[in-house]
């Protein structure tokens, strides 16, 4: 059973949703960020999406191009980031990560697509959110990655209708993210009432947990998503209080507001 799974079965049994928190790798620089990432888990965070910094990040919005920019004049990189994961696997063996980024990023590494997967595992990744690979593409890093035994999770959105769907998820793995919004990250705010049909359409289609993001900021705005669905992503929210300057120890307070949140859902 991956961290993934394991993490959903024991929320289930404790009757819980999960919190999913995004930062972006080595921002505002490696050391901060890395702080960050050691205190996520204690401030409630149950599953961590970590951005690989990337200049052209077509699915968000200026708050995280803004964190990848920031990243990359701080020495960011596809590299570093997997440094900072090793480091973390030596003080937390349980917590999944999850990457989310760009593959061009992993294409134009050295040593490609199967020296990023061998460093991801050796690393402690336990899955990928990769935005701009469709379906059509699973050849490319997909299907590698699960043969690696990395959990591949796919985007659905909600133009993603009945005659799509089947694409989407014929080969996702750990859980669905839906984007609950059209547009790209820290947009308008999702709602609860519009998400709940799509979300129970897509866990019916998958038979995995379905998680929801994009537009969600607040500890309210977690639970009422929380509760319609089997967790909350927050992102471009955690991220602007890093952009502010704010000690970590307030960065992680604000995230266990949302985590508290999420947890009520």
């Amino acid at each position: 059973m991956s961290r993934i799974d394991a993490t959903f079965e024991r929320l289930r049994a404790d009757n819980r949703k999960a919190f999913v928190a995004y930062i972006m790798a080595c921002d505002p620089d490696r050391q901060r960020s890395a702080e960050i990432l050691a205190g996520l888990p204690k401030a409630g965070v149950d599953i961590i999406e970590l951005g690989m910094p990337f200049t052209d990040p077509m699915a968000d919005g200026p708050t995280i191009e803004a964190a990848g920019h920031r990243a990359l004049a701080a020495g960011g990189s596809v590299t570093e980031t997997l440094s900072m994961v090793r480091d973390f696997r030596q003080q937390d063996s349980s917590t999944p990560i999850v990457l989310m980024g760009y593959f061009n990023s992993i294409y134009a590494r050295p040593g490609g697509v199967d020296g990023f997967l061998k460093d991801a595992t050796d690393a402690g990744i336990d899955g990928l959110i990769i935005v701009d690979l469709p379906p059509e593409e699973d050849a490319e890093l997909c299907l590698p990655a699960q043969e690696a035994g990395l959990n591949f999770i796919r985007l659905a959105t909600p133009t993603t209708d009945d005659r799509r769907l089947p694409a989407v998820v014929a080969n996702t793995s750990g859980f669905v993210y839906y984007v609950a919004v059209t547009g790209v990250t820290g947009g308008a705010s999702a709602n609860a009432d519009a998400v709940a049909p799509d979300v129970a359409r897509i866990r019916k289609a998958s038979g995995l947990p379905v998680v929801v993001g994009f537009g969600i900021s607040t500890p309210e705005a977690a639970q009422s998503i929380a509760a319609v669905a089997d967790g909350a992503v927050v992102g471009s929210a955690i991220v602007k209080k890093i952009a502010e300057g704010k000690p970590a120890a307030d960065v992680l307070s604000f995230v266990a507001s949302l985590a508290e949140g999420a947890h009520k859902g």
